[in-house]
């Protein structure tokens, strides 16, 4: 499952970077081509919806590109296969899923509740063994490495 969600993220990844590369590239081309490739596009969109087909469900790329197209145009005047609110809720969407991100813990995760209740009972029943000891006992009877300084926080 982890796998595949990766696999997601990259294409995902990959698909907007294939469209700002070609938004780029667009700022190269003269603005008659522009221009005539947009009614062109417009047309057939057109005639998409004229037959009243439903349209595919967007995935992540496309909403990425669209919201974030969105803060360079009109895109309130533009919009005939998604409704203004469906682009609110991505933009929203996105923010939650970039401060989720952001607010995502640093560092190392720590112990399993077990395992630091497990040298909690090692130096309360063993006084006498220090850090370095209880972390040797736990690498060779149970071969769970934990550092000296982790038991010394757990102990």
């Amino acid at each position: 499952m982890a796998q595949s969600r990766s696999h997601v993220v990259v294409c995902t990844i990959l698909r907007v970077a294939g469209d700002v590369l070609r938004f780029v590239a667009s700022t190269w081309r003269p603005y008659a081509q522009l221009v005539a490739e947009n009614l062109f596009l417009r047309k057939q969109l057109a005639l998409y919806l004229e037959r009243q087909v439903k349209p595919r469900r967007a995935d992540d790329a496309t909403r990425i590109t669209l919201v974030v197209l969105s803060r360079l145009i009109d895109w309130r005047r533009l919009l005939t296969v998604v409704k203004p609110e469906t682009l609110i809720r991505w933009h929203r969407r996105g923010f939650q899923l970039f401060w989720r991100w952001k607010s995502m813990p640093r560092g190392r995760p720590r112990l399993p509740a077990d395992l630091r209740q497990l040298i909690a009972d090692m130096a309360a029943a063993n006084r006498t063994w220090g850090e370095e000891r209880i972390a040797s006992e736990l690498l060779l009877k149970l071969g769970i490495r934990v550092s000296p300084r982790t038991v010394r926080r757990y102990a």
